[in-house]
């Protein structure tokens, strides 16, 4: 356990600051009486985006950093919009050659790393942005989303690797400043999805001064163009952001999606300069117990309800008479997203590729009983994932089946096929004989001991011992980073609505960057490679099926639920909708002071 330390700029900083740089012009209309108190289930792992695709880390960055295109807040389908851009970009040469033309006068929240300056958002900042998430030395999770598809950039790199320092002098032919607005992106190859990589959150502009001045220390320290700015940082447990006074402002101007709830979104906020809330309080409450008490006492204002309240606070799909006297508002809605088990494939027990070991993690798959998750882990809040697409997403299949369904028999006699002999105590052993036992890490919270009983039933069936041990999210996620976890429970919710979101977790050169599995099999990588050739469509789909069949025949994950989220507001918090993509929406809503 890392020891727990606070950060925080004071507020005459802040002040000095802001009368050097000239606030009189900045335009934030938030409102610091305006506050939402909200919780997190699990820590973040700071705020580098280029270096940790924790989704507490990134739900933070999105209201502090910002990247050139962003989402609707309420269209559904989703639906591109700029953000920092003036407009959506000028598209040429069959989809390679993009041209975006930024908004002049966005500027950076006040920090020392400006030196008492005011630094204004340019196109520069966007390509050292792109650069950071390319430097080797950063080992960035979202490098394969750019990675080898930029012109010009492979030569840096590989000077990078020689050289052992990125040089982001160095041009890059496909990342060009026309002039001081305008930045001209140039791909290898048509990238069907690349206008959804560019609204991603980890492309969220940086300017060079904050990591030349904060270095290692730059995740303490995320300095962006958006509404918020982090006032108190106290790692794995509270987080406090307020409103950056340098905010350009804006006019809340969304269009209904036709549903009675946004039609009432619409009369509530239309025309309301944003943001209008001026404080986030973020406390990170692990146990769902807990959380839930402090949503009852009224200590939070938002928050997903916990699903070991469910059966006490829903009737069906709609708010109990005694939750819905009380003004709660509640938005329930499937996760762009999905759960699974991983099995680290560089690990000497579970991992590997001959026949054995993955009739071994086969018959782990077929031992867990996802008809028990859903009744007891997830209290009937999720619906069985059957591919590595979720509902919602482009290229989900929802006729497609899982081959890996729930049979012990089938797993039994797996085992015995491949040698894994019982011993006179009921349990196998491994083909040469020596011991065997499963080790699966999981987090402290009540419903993954729930999932723990779950896995031990079943092991306890075909025969396999199981050991686990408990760690926090962040040093989890480490471990499963540098390859060093032999089991662990992954989800992922979706960056982009396009089901290669989900098939790159498992794409080959990500392995230890994202691929938490380290899965490389380059029959799985040479589909994934025809795919993303593809335009998005029938074709494109039919191969996301076959890598989905790719990784069963493997098993480097198994499938578990897409988890239905029941998001709570209390009445005095006006504009509430959960977006699929987008997960910061403090900017997008307001608060009647009560």
């Amino acid at each position: 356990m890392f020891k727990q330390y606070y950060w925080r700029l004071p507020i005459y900083i802040l002040m000095l600051f802001s009368g050097l740089c000239g606030t009189a012009t900045a335009t934030n209309p938030a409102d610091a009486d305006k506050i939402i108190r909200q919780a997190f289930d699990a820590a973040d792992d700071g705020f580098d985006m280029a270096k940790t695709q924790n989704h507490y880390s990134g739900w933070v960055s999105e209201a502090i950093l910002e990247p050139l295109l962003s989402y609707d807040y309420l269209a559904r389908p989703v639906k591109l919009m700029p953000k920092t851009a003036e407009s959506m970009p000028v598209i040429s040469d069959s989809g390679k050659v993009f041209i975006f033309k930024i908004k002049q006068g966005i500027y950076f929240a006040p920090d020392p790393a400006f030196k008492a300056k005011k630094h204004e958002l340019t196109a520069q900042d966007y390509i050292y942005t792109f650069k950071r998430i390319l430097d080797p030395i950063n080992r960035s999770p979202h490098a394969s989303f750019i990675d080898g598809k930029i012109i010009g950039m492979d030569e840096v790199q590989f000077k990078a690797k020689k050289t052992g320092k990125f040089d982001y002098d160095l041009p890059v032919a496909g990342l060009q400043a026309i002039d001081k607005y305008t930045l001209r992106i140039e791909l290898k190859a048509t990238d069907y999805n690349f206008l959804y990589v560019v609204a991603y959150g980890a492309f969220g502009a940086i300017a060079k001064e904050v990591i030349d001045t904060y270095g290692e220390q730059s995740g303490l320290h995320p300095v962006g163009t958006g509404p918020y700015m982090i006032e108190k940082y106290a790692p794995r447990h509270k987080i406090i952001l307020t409103a950056n006074p340098e905010y350009r402002g804006d006019i809340w101007d969304f269009k209904s999606s036709g549903t009675a709830r946004d039609d009432q979104i619409v009369k509530q906020m239309k025309g309301k300069r944003m943001p209008q809330v001026g404080r986030i309080e973020i406390n990170i409450i692990e146990e769902e117990q807990s959380r839930w008490l402090a949503f009852q006492d009224k200590q939070l204002d938002i928050d997903k309800l916990p699903q070991i309240a469910a059966p006490t606070v829903l009737d069906g799909e709609k708010l109990r008479p005694e939750f819905s006297k009380q003004g709660i508002t509640m938005d329930r809605v499937a996760d762009a997203g999905t759960t699974f088990s991983l099995f680290n494939m560089r690990d000497p027990v579970v991992g590997g590729y001959s026949k054995e070991k993955i009739a071994l993690r086969r018959a782990i798959a077929m031992s867990y009983s996802n008809v028990d998750e859903i009744a007891q882990m997830r209290l009937g809040q999720a619906i069985k994932a059957e591919s590595m697409i979720p509902p919602n997403v482009v290229g989900h299949d929802p006729k497609y089946r899982s081959s890996l369904g729930y049979d012990i028999d089938l797993a039994n006699k797996l085992l015995d096929h491949y040698g894994y002999k019982r011993g006179a105590d009921g349990y196998r052993s491994l083909p040469d004989g020596s011991p065997l036992l499963i080790k699966k890490t999981i987090e402290p919270a009540a419903l993954y001991k729930i999932q723990a009983e779950i896995y031990k039933r079943g092991l306890d069936k075909i025969g396999l011992r199981i050991d686990f041990s408990v760690g926090n999210f962040a040093d989890n996620l480490k471990a499963a980073s540098a390859c060093k976890l032999s089991m662990w429970g992954g989800a992922w919710n979706a960056d982009f609505p396009d089901g290669e979101n989900f098939l790159q977790l498992l794409y080959g050169p990500k392995a230890g960057q994202g691929n938490h599995a380290c899965y490389e099999s380059a029959a799985y990588d040479a589909l994934y490679q025809q795919a993303v050739a593809l335009p998005i469509g029938e074709e494109r789909s039919k191969i996301y099926q076959k890598m989905s069949r790719q990784m069963e025949a493997d098993t480097p994950w198994i499938m578990h639920s897409t988890r239905i989220r029941s998001w709570l507001a209390r009445p005095w918090v006006i504009g509430f909708k959960k977006h699929p993509i987008l997960h910061s929406d403090w900017a997008y809503i307001d608060v009647e002071k009560h």
